[in-house]
């Protein structure tokens, strides 16, 4: 007599990580990293992300790193390209704005990009149609934002142009 054997299930690009590429593990990073400590009296949280980014030179390198495994998570858990470009738009922000001196440390208390892609890896997870349509919409918004501030720039130096041939040759516009 055969027995039916049960097919394994793989998650979708890798079946290692284990318990490291887990939400409570991953929940547990994005935590340390973004709002694991207060200050007393206020609402305001910060992670170790925030505080090791003031080591000059190195900080904000240790910090993108750390922050690149919640991404490779989601990766390895089959979030949509959508998504993860999305995620990487968030970490890109983080890494170039933290490298400012100060302001940059501020920056990363207040952006917590970690817990933002915490939070698209769970969605993505959960909803996944949702959350991939909310992602390239938004990164649909994010072209046009691109085109807009490569064209408006053109349209006024074109109108400027225009204007001050008018002026120097002294015609009037109309």
């Amino acid at each position: 007599m055969q027995t039916a054997m049960k097919p394994e299930i793989l998650s979708p690009r890798m079946r290692r990580g284990g318990k490291a590429l887990d939400d409570e593990s991953l929940d547990l990073l994005s935590h340390l990293l973004d709002d694991w400590f207060r200050i007393p009296g206020t609402a305001i949280r910060f992670g170790l992300d925030g505080i090791v980014g003031f080591i000059p030179g190195v900080g904000d390198l240790i910090g993108g790193i750390a922050s690149c495994i919640i991404i490779f998570a989601a990766w390895a858990r089959g979030v949509s390209y959508a998504t993860l470009a999305r995620m990487l738009i968030n970490w890109g922000v983080e890494v170039l704005l933290g490298t400012v001196p100060v302001l940059g440390n501020l920056f990363d208390i207040g952006w917590k990009a970690n817990r933002r892609n915490y939070a698209l890896l769970t969605g993505s997870l959960s909803d996944p149609r949702g959350v991939r349509r909310r992602s390239w919409l938004f990164l649909a918004g994010l072209c046009l934002l691109l085109v807009a501030m490569l064209v408006l720039p053109m349209l006024l130096f074109g109108w400027l142009s225009v204007y001050l041939l008018h002026a120097v040759a002294g015609f009037s516009g109309r």
